[in-house]
């Protein structure tokens, strides 16, 4: 396994890391497998959130034997200096730890919430008094906006960024990471896969280790995960023409509207699981699987003809998706 600093905050860190998203979806006991598995090959990093349910709890029992040798990363999507400060007691307990390395500001997506998370009783400052306390190390911002990102890391407190970059969603990163090798600001990159539309990992991952980013977090609940995306990390050979042509391909057949599987539009008010319909319809429409796919769509508890059009999921979708056409487009295709 390769390193690289997390910028100013001179830790060493996996260029392979842990995105603990998928975690949800396992059992505490298969958690743990997976998480150590990861530590012995080398991944150092471990990204999780509040939000993620039970993300948090899951990593903290796996990694309380070995917590010296993780650098564990969560966030609070807290934007007030009160709730961030509950929100960092919440994550000490469920990680099991009396410290956590970096905490960060969850999903700033506008002006708005950069005023607030930024003002003299938001939830900067509850960080910032949390790391003069030795609760945090350290004080990162995330978020899928990259303008906004470029605003934040300005401030002095802002020792890390995460956002997404893949071989598909290039838009902005060059002038972002121009900036952050100015301001020595740490580079957390999510969405590697693009929400799974990426399906050759090694390639992928190893795309992105081309940039100057410190970090790369891949979701992982599976042992095959583990050791395909630690296996990236192992290897510096830039990639081939062949790869750099496969992965051209994969952006050209994806477009722009696409479902990068975040989750955020959830839960929708109907139950309809609206990330899996898109996968399912990925699977239908790319991949030549309709019938595989039509006969998993058919077996949802809630298809996407439950919408009712209200609208919300596309409120909270970070990527402006027009989340009820494709709802449309995709029973259309399916249900027949």
């Amino acid at each position: 396994m390769r390193y690289r600093k997390l910028g100013r905050t001179g830790i060493k860190v996996s260029v392979i890391g842990f995105g603990g998203i998928p975690i949800q979806r396992v059992t505490e006991e298969d958690a743990s497998i997976i998480v150590n598995k990861a530590l012995d090959l080398g991944i150092n990093f471990f990204d999780t959130a509040r939000g993620y349910t039970d993300s948090e709890a899951k990593l903290g029992a796996a990694l309380i034997k070995r917590r010296k040798e993780a650098v564990i990363a969560t966030k609070s999507m807290s934007r007030t200096g009160e709730g961030m400060a509950a929100d960092i007691q919440k994550s000490l307990e469920a990680l099991r730890t009396d410290f956590i390395d970096i905490y960060q500001l969850h999903n700033v997506k506008d002006e708005m919430t950069l005023k607030q998370v930024f003002s003299k009783n938001g939830a900067l400052a509850a960080l910032t008094k949390a790391k003069q306390d030795g609760l945090i190390r350290h004080i990162g911002i995330t978020g899928h906006i990259k303008s906004y990102l470029m605003e934040a890391i300005k401030i002095k407190e802002i020792e890390t960024v995460q956002f997404p970059f893949n071989a598909i969603e290039t838009a902005g990163v060059n002038e972002l990471l121009h900036d952050t090798g100015k301001t020595d600001t740490g580079v957390i990159i999510m969405k590697p896969l693009a929400g799974g539309a990426l399906k050759k990992a090694g390639p992928a991952l190893r795309y992105i280790l081309e940039y100057p980013v410190s970090t790369v977090i891949p979701g992982m609940d599976f042992l095959k995960q583990v050791e395909e995306n630690a296996s990236a990390g192992s290897n510096p050979a830039p990639l081939s023409a062949a790869e750099k042509q496969m992965l051209e391909k994969e952006k050209e057949k994806l477009g722009a509207a696409f479902c990068r599987r975040c989750e955020y539009c959830l839960p929708c008010s109907q139950g309809i699981d609206i990330a899996t319909i898109f996968l399912l319809d990925g699977y239908y429409t790319r991949y030549d699987l309709q019938n595989w796919a039509r006969e998993r769509y058919r077996g949802l508890p809630v298809n996407a003809d439950s919408c009712l059009e209200c609208g919300e999921c596309e409120e909270k979708c970070p990527y402006s998706l027009p989340i009820r056409q494709m709802l449309k487009d995709a029973a259309a295709r399916m249900a027949n």
